[in-house]
């Protein structure tokens, strides 16, 4: 369970009264409830969950905090009194709600930054999706097209515990391979394959990527992005900046004369949202903390010819542990 405690104690460092709580991943954070409908948390003395009555049964059995009816407007307002936060991507019609004075809120980002380390329980949910993604891929037919290489590798993940895939999975082969956010096609499967992909197991990622090689201009380029992952992970480690581990994985990329083909970010993290705190970029400033967890994806991409990636999920201790376990390099039949 998430120590709400801490939470409470950043809230009154910040001199924060009360506080709205209205993203879905927020709100299942502090709860242990996900919501499918219009739900939102209050935090004051303690945090209460807030919930339609098409999802108060679930709730009921989920959330380990208190639950509760949605409040009428006027009710709601009168919840908030004092310093008032709400979060950083909360809407301005749900603002317009609490008061009519938005000029008044302050923005706080202390779920967020919680979020960013770990409890023992969500390692393990994470280790979980990551187990279901490596498991599915294995049973891949990437014989046909694109899009029918992804389809297949959704429905086994979604077949094997996923509650749907992490994000949409990317299978672009040949020349498309040279896009890093590739849309998968109608096009039949030629190489090499960039396959990325994730699943979610109690609504926490996983992430990962291979990518297939056949000739050995495609194994030289594979062959460097390896080299520059080994040496991205082998810095990643605890009180270690995170524009270290960038910078370790675009050395070795830009020593063999391709680092204006490495053209987006190490890594970052992830959790409940495949994209979360950290940033791993040459131009993040702060520090890995124990408990993170982040990927680590250096990645060629050579215009109108091919790309390469490959993408570990890494855990942040005194040295960093590499959860995924699935080989670099998988065998396929075209």
């Amino acid at each position: 369970m998430i120590n709400n405690e801490n939470i409470l104690n950043k809230l009154q460092e910040e001199n924060i009264d009360s506080m709205l709580v209205f993203k879905p991943e927020n709100i299942k954070y502090m709860s242990n409830f996900f919501p499918s409908s219009f739900s939102y948390i209050i935090i004051k003395d303690k945090p209460i969950l807030y919930v339609s009555s098409l999802d108060k049964e679930t709730a009921q059995k989920e959330s380990e905090i208190e639950i509760r009816e949605l409040l009428s407007k006027d009710e709601l307002r009168k919840e908030f009194q004092g310093n008032t936060a709400v979060e950083e991507t909360l809407d301005l019609r749900m603002a317009n709600t609490i008061t009519e004075d938005i000029s008044k809120l302050n923005i706080s980002n202390v779920i967020l930054e919680s979020r960013a380390i770990k409890t023992k329980e969500e390692i393990e949910k994470i280790k979980k999706s990551i187990k279901i993604a490596e498991k599915s891929i294995k049973e891949i037919d990437f014989t046909g097209t694109e899009k029918e290489a992804a389809a297949s590798l959704e429905y086994n993940m979604m077949k094997n515990g996923s509650i749907k895939p992490a994000f949409d999975t990317i299978v672009a082969s040949g020349t498309k391979s040279s896009s890093p956010h590739s849309v998968s096609t109608n096009d039949r499967v030629s190489t090499p394959i960039v396959v990325d992909w994730g699943a979610r197991y109690d609504h926490y990622c996983s992430d990962i990527t291979r990518t297939f090689i056949e000739s050995e201009r495609q194994e030289e380029i594979w062959n460097i992005v390896r080299e520059a992952q080994q040496e991205g992970i082998k810095t990643v480690g605890e009180n270690v900046k995170l524009s270290d581990v960038d910078n370790a994985c675009r050395e070795v990329i830009t020593e063999y004369g391709y680092g204006e083909y490495f053209i987006h970010s190490t890594g970052h993290g992830f959790g409940l949202e495949i994209h979360e705190a950290p940033n791993v970029s040459f131009n993040s400033e702060g520090y890995l903390k124990e408990n993170m967890i982040v990927t680590v994806e250096p990645g060629i991409y050579i215009p109108g010819e091919f790309g390469v990636r490959i993408e570990d999920d890494v855990l942040v201790k005194k040295q960093g542990k590499v959860l995924t376990s699935i080989d670099k390099k998988l065998d396929f039949t075209l």
